[in-house]
């Protein structure tokens, strides 16, 4: 039986063809900088977003943290939203390695940050308070869509009071389709709202590992003694950035795809007992479950070949690995077990 991994869009395997391009791809020791597919793909994701320069990191957790520890210093702070991963789901990073403390606010139903609640956590300049000196937000956010007139008012908020910027955008393309019109456009007029940008390509783009940080060059020549010390130096890892190099040819537009699936099971599942969903906006549906047979739901779907999560929601993934077939077993199987 097929199994239907619906967990996260980082499951994908890479296609046939990504495959043959990673086998083709040129390489070199990226940590001597001469890895040349590396660093066709460190100019090709700059150039695309309208940034002066690109760094290729392991993970898009290396990427954020790398990104705070060149915008802030020992006791400086970034404002952040409780739900965000640089603040919730990266291990305390920023706080941990690069003694930056967090300001986390309460995000609306949207999954933004209130501009009134950016600026009042911005701190006066005083000893007795961490230095406010970044403002982090992230597109897209538990799967929601920040547009781009949120992003202005915010980013500008922040250059008024004197803070950087930078957007975790590890579904930034995902973020860039939902809103219309040419996709890699979309995702440069968003990037360039920020000072940093990190972009994963283990995602929704289908690449096997890696992301990428892209701001202004003398930021970036920061980040990587950053991405040293922690570790990140790859040698030969135009391998790795070949499979990111066709991901950003062939796999930007086609997540429209998986934002349609998205949509197909979250309508397939409405109406169950005891199961409210939440509308997609891109390729994330989450939904809430009550009552008893909530306990054994997972359990269940496993037995039927469907993988999910459920941290504190069921949360379904779709990716360039699951299709209509799939997305209908799923929504089989759970009205199989909410139905019984």
């Amino acid at each position: 039986m097929k199994i239907v991994d619906l967990r996260s869009d980082t499951v994908t395997q890479p296609t046939a063809a990504m495959r043959a391009a990673m086998l083709s791809a040129p390489l070199g020791d990226d940590v001597f900088g001469d890895d040349p597919t590396v660093n066709a793909l460190q100019m090709r994701i700059a150039e695309m977003l309208g940034q002066e320069a690109a760094i290729f990191v392991p993970t898009g957790t290396q990427s954020n943290l790398v990104a705070i520890m060149s915008h802030c210093g020992r006791g400086d702070e970034y404002i952040v939203g409780q739900m965000a991963h640089t603040y919730r789901w990266e291990g305390g990073g920023a706080a941990v390695l690069g003694s930056v403390q967090p300001q986390p606010l309460e995000h609306q139903s949207d999954g933004s940050l209130a501009l009134k609640d950016i600026e009042a956590a911005i701190k006066p300049d005083d000893s007795h308070f961490a230095r406010s000196r970044l403002l982090a937000l992230e597109n897209t956010i538990g799967g929601k869509v920040l547009p781009m007139a949120y992003l202005t008012d915010a980013t500008a908020l922040a250059r008024r009071r004197g803070l950087v910027t930078h957007l975790d955008g590890a579904r930034l393309f995902n973020a860039a389709v939902a809103l219309g019109g040419d996709a890699k456009a979309r995702a440069r007029e968003m990037s360039q709202l920020f000072d940093t940008v990190s972009v994963c390509f283990s995602k929704g783009l289908g690449a096997p590992v890696g992301s990428a940080l892209v701001g202004p060059r003398e930021l970036i020549t920061r980040a990587h003694r950053w991405r040293k010390m922690l570790g990140g130096g790859m040698r030969q890892s135009g391998l790795l950035a070949a499979a990111a190099l066709h991901a950003l040819d062939h796999h930007v537009d086609r997540l429209a795809d998986d934002h349609a699936l998205a949509q197909r099971l979250a309508t397939g599942l409405l109406g169950l007992p005891g199961l409210t969903v939440e509308p997609p906006q891109t390729n994330i549906v989450f939904a809430d479950l009550q009552g008893e047979r909530a306990a054994g739901l997972m359990a269940h779907l496993k037995t039927r070949g469907v993988l999910a999560t459920g941290l504190y929601k069921l949360r379904f993934v779709t990716h360039l690995d699951v299709d209509a077939a799939g997305i209908d077993r799923a929504i089989a199987a759970v009205r199989e077990h909410l139905s019984a």
